[in-house]
């Protein structure tokens, strides 16, 4: 492993499709060289409030994760060392006891909806990808996501999205597409844009091997 990780932020709506545009940076470069970071596992732990009041809290604003331990998270695996990430149950809103021993690799994998409205965050980020999807199709995607993987009825998404998620997305999210370097129209339909991204990755992660074994001779 090279003494420098390349270190990718892809950012975009809920629903925008990031998850697809991972696999495919993951499988067009090979998961063995990449470790995946996502920023949902840094929810904070809401186990003190009852059930009913976790369900009422506003999960799309920056206050809600726990952005500054994923940035000590970063900087260690920058540095070589092993870390302990959260485990976040979504149906519960809490943190599990148990954590994920994540390892460094040549490329350190970023994902989240907020990672470029967190100036700390994005100074470690020599890539930055935004998915960018229209509102209609991500409000679909999400309703399917959150009634099937995450335990919540129709009733209560489309609440959250009225409420909570369409607001923080045209406060927060919309507005940090100016931090991204490459912008991805369509997410993970765009096999161009998604050819040229896996191209982009592999030329920086190229250079960066050179250059240390340069230093190192």
């Amino acid at each position: 492993m090279s003494d420098k990780p390349l270190i990718i932020g892809v950012g975009g709506g809920s629903g925008s499709g990031k998850t697809t545009v991972v696999r495919r940076i993951l499988d067009g470069i090979g998961e063995e060289n990449i470790q995946l970071l996502q920023h949902d596992s840094y929810y904070r732990d809401l186990g003190h409030l009852p059930l009913e009041e976790r369900k009422k809290q506003n999960f799309d604003h920056p206050s809600s994760l726990e952005t500054e331990l994923m940035i000590r998270h970063v900087e260690a695996l920058k540095g070589g060392y092993k870390v302990e990430v959260p485990v976040y149950d979504f149906a519960a809103h809490t943190r599990s006891e148990d954590t994920e021993s994540i390892t460094p690799k040549e490329i350190i994998l970023l994902d989240g909806i907020l990672i470029f409205t967190e100036p700390e965050l994005r100074k470690y980020m020599d890539i930055k990808l935004f998915v960018d999807t229209d509102d209609d199709v991500r409000l679909l995607r999400r309703i399917k996501r959150d009634i099937m993987e995450r335990g919540r009825d129709l009733e209560g998404v489309m609440n959250q999205y009225e409420l909570y998620v369409r607001p923080m997305h045209l406060e927060f999210v919309e507005p940090s597409k100016r931090y991204a370097d490459i912008i991805i129209p369509r997410g993970g339909e765009n096999q161009v844009a998604l050819e040229m991204v896996i191209a982009t990755i592999r030329e920086k992660l190229t250079s960066i091997q050179a250059q240390e074994e340069t230093h190192n001779q």
